[in-house]
């Protein structure tokens, strides 16, 4: 690894196979059905790897090598380097499916294919083949917020930081980490893509919830980063692509970070909702049809009590969250995500369809009783990972309201 004073650029050429993808090779097979069917059909073994991945903290190494054939690393990669460029909707939907069943392999399954966007949107030419130079496969993790610093140098910059809760880095091939640059009259936040020889990781993730996205901690000492392997935050948020490839970029990499990013974290939480609502309407059928028979009233009137009253409710908040996912997913693959009105009604949506979400989890596992809170059933693991997933600070609902309100006072 470089290190300070060290004129070795960071972009070293990756190995013939990723280190999670297991294929580099553009197989256009694996993704032929689209994302959403891929999902699912991996979904039912991201399920039952479930619990070992909580034991390890990290999602099965099996798992993520399945998540990379059914097309998230290159769902949203430039399609001039093998990516699918692909939609909102259809990963919004995938992830969902995959949530069902994991929430923590859907979340890393969701970034991945998220931080491949900024990278495959917003780095130089020359950056975008080096990232992609072995396939379009490649794991990319990272992080928008500036826990590192960047000093300029000849041709790139020194950087060098501490990143908490990267999701998914033992797994990655490259990382793309934001560092404030310092400019003599205040600092200036970029984008630094880094490949896996340059940073470490520390283990320091021990969650109650999310467990298994092995979230842990990627430490880069001083390290040379070349111009062409780092960007602008500022153009990341805006939408401004660097139009790397020639003509217009696709719809995917024109939108602002504001309109769609609530969509990554989001769709995982709502997915995981339908995973409970499902569960629960099992565990409530099987209750319903061996309850004993009480005088006066059928067995099935016996044990209904408040549970039908929860299903329904429940049900039909995830329903209307999966509706504002769907709505917010449409308009920014349209691009019809014009202006800040837009772009903050689209992270209000995904906000409150959070909101809805727990709100619907939390009914359904008070309601399941001490039944739902056992170790071996899937009912504590959703509603502790999507509470998990509400705290994130992209889904809180009230700066996400007062930015939208904002807007709105202005037109």
């Amino acid at each position: 690894m470089p290190t300070a004073g060290s004129s070795t650029a960071v972009a070293a050429t990756l190995p013939a196979t990723g280190a999670a993808t297991g294929a580099t090779t553009g197989d256009a097979a694996v993704v032929s059905a689209g994302l959403p069917t891929a999902a699912a059909a991996l979904a039912p073994f991201a399920g039952r790897r479930a619990e070992a991945a909580e034991r390890a903290r990290d999602v099965e190494p099996a798992v993520l090598a399945e998540i990379v054939r059914a097309g998230f690393a290159r769902h949203f990669v430039p399609a001039a380097v093998g990516g699918t460029a692909g939609s909102f909707t259809d990963l919004v939907e995938a992830v969902e499916v995959i949530a069902e069943e994991c929430p923590a392999s859907s979340w890393c399954a969701s970034l991945i294919a998220s931080i491949a966007r900024m990278a495959g949107a917003f780095l130089p030419e020359q950056g975008q083949a080096e990232v992609w130079a072995n396939g379009p496969d490649a794991v990319l993790v990272g992080s928008v917020t500036p826990f590192g610093t960047a000093v300029p140098a000849p041709g790139g910059w020194l950087v060098r930081g501490r990143w908490p809760y990267i999701s998914g880095i033992s797994h990655s091939d490259w990382a793309l980490m934001c560092g404030l640059v310092e400019t003599g009259t205040g600092s200036d936040a970029r984008l630094f893509a880094l490949p896996r020889s340059a940073y470490r990781v520390e283990d320091t993730w021990h969650s109650v919830g999310m467990a298994a996205t092995g979230s842990n901690t990627l430490v880069l000492d001083e390290v040379f980063v070349p111009e062409h392997l780092s960007f602008d935050r500022a153009d990341l948020f805006a939408g401004r692509t660097s139009e790397a490839w020639g003509g217009p970029a696709a719809a995917c990499h024109r939108a602002p970070l504001q309109a769609v990013n609530g969509l990554m974290f989001a769709a995982p939480a709502v997915g995981a909702a339908l995973g409970m609502v499902d569960t629960f309407t099992a565990y409530f059928a099987e209750k319903a049809a061996n309850a004993p028979q009480l005088p006066g009233t059928t067995g099935v009137q016996g044990v209904r009590g408040s549970a039908e009253q929860a299903l329904a409710r429940s049900a039909g908040e995830v329903d209307a969250a999966r509706l504002l996912l769907g709505r917010a997913a449409r308009l920014a693959d349209e691009g019809a995500v014009t202006g800040p009105l837009d772009a903050t009604r689209n992270l209000r949506d995904c906000a409150l369809a959070v909101d809805l979400s727990v709100t619907a989890v939390d009914r359904l596992f008070r309601q399941a009783g001490t039944r739902g809170q056992a170790l071996s059933g899937p009912m504590q693991r959703l509603w502790r990972d999507v509470t998990a997933i509400s705290t994130h600070v992209a889904l809180q609902f009230e700066p996400a309201a007062r930015g939208w309100v904002d807007q709105v006072l202005k037109v």
